[in-house]
């Protein structure tokens, strides 16, 4: 059998899987383009929302935080309460890849399959790799949600090119100078983005199904009675986000509809500043349905008391989250994903991240529905890190 292991995805989860594998030994190759979704799919100008402590790639090594990182090059140490601004966390992961996993090839793999010693993986160019062992940290890429009055409008052929699209799409806010933007959702994306359009010179409002918009609390000094959380001081998230193990042994139905965003959206309280009196909210409003034509998008919107209200712009941004569901790994073959159990669009997953396929491991966003929203943040890659080595260690060893 091959001892090579195969991670595909090169963003925080692959990259520090790569690095805790390379640690224990075993050949590693991992394809993708480093770090792509966070230079890809982040507007500029935006700041993380967890804080410098949490924004740190695990490996098995010491000497790889993000403060080591500001040391090592003399950028300005960031305070426990500070923002990390999306330019400096680019920075940290390049620094991160060069020094533990400096050969990442930005190949795209085309197909996954079985072989009889474990997989065959065939990269765009052709080569076909024999591995014990593959790892699957490809982030959010291909699960962008769009409600379905959103999705229908945006697919309604030419007269609706450019009008219609997932915040993940829009990395500059200064392409919306001088125009109107409807921004769709209360989350951080849908807040940030409003706020960063605002600043940018668009007429920006937001359209949210809540009563209201909500920040989280700012940092005080003194005794704090709620634990700290990657997103925030939180009981509840204390629980969800510090003690993945324990949250696997949830029954299936309470973890995927966790997994599925059951809390409240809010926004990081840094943002509240930026945002209140500066971009109106359009609240409790759900949209039935939507055009897109001439140029500008009509959303017709219905509130709790029965009224049909328009509202138009000429761009709507949905900031509508992500939906896991494994048909868009369309790299995995037809008969891989049939074998591959599944809660929602979930993979389910072993203690050490293996899927129903022994072998194909998920790490990163697609094992939330397995191991909570800890797998939502940087700061999960530390106990997913570990975890993961020694299951696909296994699997190359027998």
């Amino acid at each position: 059998m091959s001892k090579t292991v195969v991670v595909i995805g090169a963003g925080p989860y692959g990259l520090s899987a790569a690095a805790h594998l390379r640690a224990r030994g075993l050949p590693v190759r991992i394809f993708g383009a480093p770090v792509a979704s966070w230079s890809r799919r982040m507007p500029a100008g935006m700041l993380l929302r967890t804080s410098p402590a949490a924004s740190v790639l695990a490996t098995p090594r010491e000497g790889f935080t993000l403060h080591d990182y500001c040391r090592d090059v003399g950028e300005r140490r960031l305070g426990a309460d500070d923002q990390v601004p999306v330019g400096l966390f680019l920075r940290y992961g390049t620094w991160f890849r060069d020094r533990l996993v400096p050969r990442v090839e930005d190949e795209r793999v085309a197909t996954v399959d079985r072989a009889p010693d474990g997989f065959r993986v065939k990269l765009s160019s052709g080569e076909v790799i024999r591995s014990c062992a593959v790892v699957v940290a490809t982030g959010l890429s291909g699960f962008a949600h769009l409600p379905a009055p959103l999705a229908a409008a945006a697919a309604g052929g030419p007269s609706a090119l450019g009008l219609i699209s997932h915040s993940s799409q829009q990395t500059d806010p200064r392409d919306f100078a001088g125009r109107s933007v409807t921004v769709v959702g209360a989350g951080q994306a849908a807040l940030e983005s409003a706020a960063l359009l605002h600043e940018a010179g668009a007429d920006v409002q937001v359209l949210a199904r809540g009563a209201r918009v909500r920040f989280e609390a700012p940092p005080s000094s003194g005794p704090h009675w709620r634990p700290d959380t990657p997103a925030g001081r939180s009981w509840s998230l204390y629980g969800l986000t510090r003690h993945p193990a324990a949250f696997r042994r949830l029954p299936a139905a309470a973890r995927l509809r966790i997994a599925e965003g059951a809390g409240r959206p809010r926004g990081a309280w840094w943002l509240k500043d930026r945002f209140e009196g500066s971009v109106p909210v359009l609240a409790e409003r759900h949209i039935t349905a939507a055009e897109a034509r001439g140029g500008a998008v009509s959303l017709r919107t219905t509130t709790p008391d029965g009224r049909t209200q328009t509202v138009e712009s000429d761009h709507v941004l949905a900031a509508t989250g992500y939906r896991v569901h494994l048909e868009a790994l369309d790299f995995l073959s037809p008969e891989l994903r049939a074998d591959l159990i599944r809660v929602g669009g979930y993979p389910v997953l072993d203690k050490g991240f293996s899927s129903s396929v022994p072998g194909l491991h998920f790490t990163g966003p697609s094992a939330v529905a397995a191991f909570g929203p800890a797998m939502r943040f940087v700061s999960g890659t530390r106990f997913a890190g570990p975890r993961l080595t020694k299951s696909v260690a296994a699997c190359c060893d027998e």
